[in-house]
């Protein structure tokens, strides 16, 4: 298997990869591009975020400074809103439904590294998707790590950081994150 064939399957892989690399430079490049526009302009903010992630539905918006490490890995639903500063590592794939807010300086982050020395000074990685369901709000500043699935209509308290499955309708806050409250569905 080539890196990018192990990256995709979830195996450990080389994120120096010269294939890897070559798609880092695309959202790298497509990102600077997507955040030089004038942001008043949202059409033209739907065309490069359409071009950026692997699909994207209808009305998405990003605010300036948003990163991401691929780009192709990222499948967004309808009205999606990512706020000021956002970074998406997406070397595995970042799913998420309608209706979702990422406050400002927030972290969606797949990938991981080894505890090793040496198996990090060779440059190893794995990844791991999050899913993040219909009608979530994440506050600022929130970290959210490999593997994880947000439930539809949860709410990230500002400055969380999630290291666990967050059920659907609840509150979710503190480092490591916690379930705060519980919240009436009303999406019926």
């Amino acid at each position: 298997m080539t890196e990018l064939e192990k990256m995709k399957a979830g195996a450990e892989y080389c994120f120096s990869d010269p294939e890897i690399d070559a798609l880092k430079v695309r959202a790298m490049t497509l990102s600077a591009e997507l955040n030089a526009l004038n942001h008043k302009d949202k059409e033209k903010v739907e065309e490069q975020l359409h071009k950026l992630f692997g699909s994207c539905g209808a009305s998405p918006w990003v605010g300036p400074g948003f990163q991401c490490e691929y780009g192709v890995n990222i499948h967004v639903g309808d009205r999606f809103l990512a706020n000021y500063n956002v970074t998406i590592l997406d070397a595995a794939p970042v799913t998420v439904g309608n209706d979702v807010m990422i406050g400002p300086g927030t972290c969606v982050i797949t990938v991981n590294h080894p505890l090793s020395a040496k198996e990090r000074a060779a440059h190893l990685s794995v990844a791991k998707p999050i899913s993040i369901g219909n009608n979530v709000w994440i506050g600022a500043n929130c970290t959210i790590l490999p593997g994880i699935t947000i439930g539809d209509g949860a709410v990230i308290a500002a400055g969380a950081v999630v290291t666990k499955d967050v059920p659907g309708d609840c509150v979710m806050g503190g480092v490591p994150a916690k379930k705060i409250a519980d919240i009436d569905n009303d999406r019926k």
